[in-house]
């Protein structure tokens, strides 16, 4: 993934600033937004995504203090496709409130957790240029093969496969076993970060916030050997793994690892110290050709959706 921009500083977590609502917050009732995903919170997560909208000025303020140009810590920023306004808080749009609750479950209803996380967020997609990651070209040689968008899940969720990368939601396949060029894909741990960065982005673009909000992603390692595991993509996966975990919270419906031979299970393991345990739970290692495949991914995907290397039906990649 060749890229113009890459990132420039280090994006270290910020204490969340004590915030006492105004006394217009207090008594100012905010619209009612709903959605099917609106109306499955809790009475808790209403009462703390509320909160968050009325801190949503002052969590811009401090994400983009170091921004030149004053007029443009409080302006709309993109957010996974969705637009946030901290001004507005975007009182008709549902969306904002089911993007905000991730951020309130991933700390378990700490709100100034929940708060400092968003922070982080906004600072690290600004930085990063997270949104711009969708437009930007990388080389077919080397990523082409490597991540595909295809069918629906049995809930009406879009799926997108990767070869290595997931289905109550959008199904996300990565492929990085066979003949891949290991090399290629992983000797420049930035454009490799961007490419990855940037098909987040986009598969988060397929989910409407509105029914569905999470993506299912499925791995495939088959013709994966001992010796493809260097120390560049060790450090690429640590990487990616830590970007989704910090600046993604709550995107994750489950992640199947296909394909893997049974002498390399402990890839599965690996990941463990590098995500949290709630993460880790969604994980699962399936074996390898389509009927063992099959057994494990059928039961989330109809068999016509499900390209034929994995078990199902569907002519795909």
């Amino acid at each position: 993934m060749s890229e113009d921009t890459k990132p420039t500083e280090t994006i270290t977590s910020v204490p969340a600033p004590t915030v006492e609502p105004s006394d217009t917050a207090k008594h100012t009732a905010l619209p009612e937004k709903t959605s099917p995903l609106v109306q499955g919170f809790t009475e808790g997560e209403r009462s703390a995504v509320k909160e968050l909208v009325t801190r949503l000025p002052l969590i811009f303020e401090e994400a983009f203090k170091d921004l030149k140009d004053e007029s443009h810590k409080l302006e709309a920023v993109d957010f996974w496709g969705v637009p946030i306004d901290p001004l507005k808080g975007d009182a008709e749009d549902a969306r904002v409130d089911v993007i905000l609750v991730k951020f309130i479950r991933a700390r378990n209803s700490d709100i100034e957790a929940a708060q400092t996380q968003l922070i982080d967020t906004l600072k690290w997609r600004h930085t990063f240029k997270a949104s711009e990651t969708v437009n930007e070209v990388f080389p077919d040689e080397v990523f082409g093969k490597l991540c595909h968008n295809f069918g629906k899940d049995k809930d009406g969720r879009p799926i997108s496969y990767d070869k290595p990368s997931s289905s109550s939601d959008l199904c996300n396949y990565n492929v990085y076993g066979g003949d891949q060029d290991l090399k290629a894909i992983f000797g420049d741990l930035d454009r490799f970060l961007r490419w990855r960065v940037s098909m987040q982005e986009k598969a988060l673009r397929l989910l409407d916030f509105t029914t569905v909000d999470t993506l299912l992603q499925v791995h495939d390692y088959d013709g994966l050997g001992m010796s493809s595991r260097d120390a560049n993509s060790k450090k690429a996966a640590a990487d990616a793994s830590k970007i989704f975990q910090d600046y993604y919270p709550e995107t994750l419906y489950r992640k199947f690892f296909v394909g893997v031979p049974t002498i390399m299970t402990w890839i599965f393991w690996a990941f463990k110290p590098l995500v949290s345990s709630a993460t880790f739970a969604k994980l699962s290692v399936v074996g390898r050709g389509p009927e063992t495949i099959g057994k494990e991914l059928l039961p989330h995907i109809d068999s016509s959706q499900l390209p034929q290397r994995y078990g199902g039906s569907a002519q795909a990649f």
